[in-house]
């Protein structure tokens, strides 16, 4: 099993043919391409191996940065420096159990001297990489001297961690450097989570429970491979996302409360809602079609039902019929800054300025939504973000402005870095993603 989860094949492929992708896949999240979506076009029988190798590049990518920076007195061409930053990232002493330095800088040649763009460059990157053996200690001291070398974000990343969270920054960034763990969400209306962790343990897997429906394999697995999961009997869902349902359906779990699931693919929080709440008549609307699609897939593998549609939430004329809903769940588009442990090329995708144009979006989502709560009604505002601005503070500004709605006690800001002993995660020393919630209620009358 490779550290990110993916089953090695059995006759695993060569590994310079395995780096020529890593690479190709770095340099398209530089370009700006996401790497789930990169990950798509790789030959299945390659995707593995390629998936783990990208995962470690893009983990320690601000360290091959510097490095590089350090080796060469110019940047090279993008394929030449992805390729050298793929090599450099891999070679880190954090990595040397996986990857023997010597065979992984011969590998890594042998992928430029196969590609007829990059074998004019095959004496460079060879001598870049091997002084890099012979002077590692050095170098990797110069490199740690630069705070994208030493803590693998963006230099505006680290900045505002640093002003956000002036006491937790440090093991936030630690945190992310590090594979999430597999949470999965037994489906309580079909079996309890002491029976299907013996029918785990029975497979030889082991496995923590971490309250409420929330179960932690110790080894990460292909889905399919997971007893019961094509069943419906438990979903993939991080323990930090498997709060949401039960905080807005609180006591209400045998009502049948009108739910609006904004923003809601691809269907976890969804289909978590009608197992919560089976009684439950609920609206799921994304704005993407395709993606919407995993909703209604989601739902069926469930046995559940709810009413899909496909629109922009804050565009009511173009999908609200006027109904008045008892509970919105808006988990509202943001950096993805609390998940880089499950997508590290997130990190390296977002700019600074996305951040306030987020913001903006999620203001825009907030005000459209409100009034379609009843009196008396709940909304539950989260983002998997651990910036101030995409949670605190947009909800701040929006109670400043709105004299109807109050802030029921709510988690609030998350960190990775936190390790909590609550009921709902268990002690998981800080493994867990980062994300905002914030409870409001409607005034009564």
């Amino acid at each position: 099993m490779s550290p990110d989860g993916m089953a090695p094949a059995t006759h695993a492929p060569p590994l310079w043919r395995q780096l020529r992708h890593a690479a190709e896949l770095v340099r398209g999240v530089r370009e700006g391409r996401s790497l789930s979506a990169q990950l798509e076009e790789v030959d299945a029988a390659l995707r593995p191996g390629v998936q783990a190798l990208s995962f470690h590049a893009l983990r320690w990518l601000g360290r091959a940065q510097a490095l590089r920076a350090l080796l060469a007195r110019r940047t090279p061409p993008p394929a030449v420096d992805a390729l050298l930053c793929v090599g450099l990232a891999l070679a880190q002493p954090e990595l040397d159990a996986l990857y023997e330095p010597f065979t992984l800088v011969d590998q890594t040649v042998e992928v430029a001297n196969r590609q007829r763009a990059l074998r004019p460059h095959v004496a460079f990157i060879n001598a870049c990489l091997r002084r890099f053996l012979r002077e590692r200690d050095a170098l990797l001291a110069a490199a740690l001297q630069d705070p994208v070398g030493r803590w693998n974000h963006p230099r505006w990343w680290i900045e505002r961690l640093r002003r956000d969270h002036p006491d937790h920054w440090q093991a936030t960034l630690t945190a992310a450097q590090q594979a999430s763990p597999m949470d999965l969400r037994v489906n309580l209306r079909r079996g309890s989570v002491q029976a299907f962790r013996d029918d785990l343990a029975r497979a030889g897997l082991k496995s923590d429970a971490l309250g409420g429906a929330a179960v932690r394999l110790h080894r990460p697995l292909p889905v399919q491979a997971i007893a019961g999961f094509a069943q419906g009997r438990v979903s993939v869902q991080s323990a930090a996302a498997q709060r949401a349902a039960p905080l807005l359906l609180a006591g209400w779990e045998n009502v049948a409360p009108a739910v609006l699931d904004a923003c809601a693919a691809p269907g976890g929080k969804t289909t978590h809602v009608l197992e919560v709440c089976p009684n439950a008549r609920v609206t799921a609307l994304d704005i993407d079609d395709t993606r919407s699609g995993r909703i209604r897939d989601n739902l069926r593998r469930l046995g559940l039902h709810a009413d899909v549609r496909v629109a922009d939430a804050a565009d009511l004329p173009a999908w609200w019929g006027g109904e008045q809903y008892d509970a919105i769940l808006l988990d509202a588009p943001c950096s993805g800054s609390g998940i880089v442990g499950r997508h590290p090329d997130a990190r390296w995708l977002r700019r600074a300025s996305d951040i306030a144009q987020l913001a903006g979006q999620q203001d825009r989502l907030i005000r459209a939504l409100w009034p379609l709560l009843k009196p008396g009604g709940r909304m539950l505002y989260c983002t998997c973000s651990v910036f101030v601005e995409e949670g605190q503070d947009r909800i701040a500004a929006f109670l400043a402005h709105n004299k109807e709605a109050a802030l029921l006690p709510s988690p609030g800001h998350l960190l990775p870095s936190e390790a909590r002993t609550d009921a709902s995660l268990g002690d998981n020393g800080g493994r867990d993603d980062g994300f905002y919630y914030a409870l409001l209620q409607k005034h009564a009358g």
